[in-house]
């Protein structure tokens, strides 16, 4: 775990989902339950959903009516740019790109409106990597 995503996870308080499903049995719904359970606020993102993990689900980021600390991205590499530039618009201090998401020139642009970038790592792996490390 680099230090950049200890500090992230340390001072974080919400997380803006982007992509997140109410199927129970999709990687977005386990990893954001994990987050949630473990104190994020969590804010849903999907056009499509009404509620998921009984929080109201918001179509867009734009929408969100709380400053967002991390942008967890669960949409394929192609949608980036648009969320790059919907989380730039909305004041986020961070992108987070699940495993699989890759995309270096929408990143480029999020590092260079101010944004944290985290790219193809899983927000569940490292933050229990970071509560091993407290634990010890």
């Amino acid at each position: 775990m680099t230090p950049e995503i200890a500090e992230l996870l340390t001072t974080s308080k919400t997380i803006a989902v982007v992509g997140l499903s109410s199927k129970r049995h999709r990687p977005s719904y386990g990893v954001t339950e994990y987050m949630q359970s473990q104190g994020y606020r969590i804010f849903p993102v999907n056009p499509r959903e009404t509620e998921i993990l009984g929080e109201r689900v918001y179509p867009d980021l734009g929408s969100v009516p709380e400053p967002i600390d991390i942008v967890n991205v669960f949409r394929r590499s192609e949608f980036v740019p648009e969320i790059v530039d919907a989380a730039i618009r909305a004041g986020a201090r961070a992108l987070w790109l699940q495993e699989e998401v890759v995309h270096l020139e929408a990143a480029a642009k999020a590092e260079a409106a101010g944004l944290t970038v985290i790219m193809d790592r899983c927000i569940l792996k490292e933050h229990r990597k970071l509560s091993r490390r407290a634990a010890v």
